[in-house]
């Protein structure tokens, strides 16, 4: 398994399993990153964070401490 941090721009990956605390993983699959989601990493700020993310037709930025819970295949 990988995680979404782990992505370069342009690769994808679905949705295994979304991590954390219970706020921070309710939050995110409010945001619509539930398991089975298809999702591409679009760019990454030039430090590396935030991460600018393409799932269900549209687009979301996360922090990199956050895209460290969202495993995928």
């Amino acid at each position: 398994m990988r995680t979404l941090s782990e992505l370069a721009p342009g690769d994808r990956g679905r949705v295994v399993k979304v991590g954390g605390d219970a706020d921070a993983v309710r939050r995110l699959m409010d945001l619509g990153l539930t398991r089975g989601t298809t999702l591409e990493v679009i760019r990454a700020a030039p430090l590396g964070d935030p991460l600018e993310v393409r799932l269900r037709g549209y687009m979301l930025t996360l922090r990199r401490a956050e895209a460290e819970h969202i495993e995928l295949e």
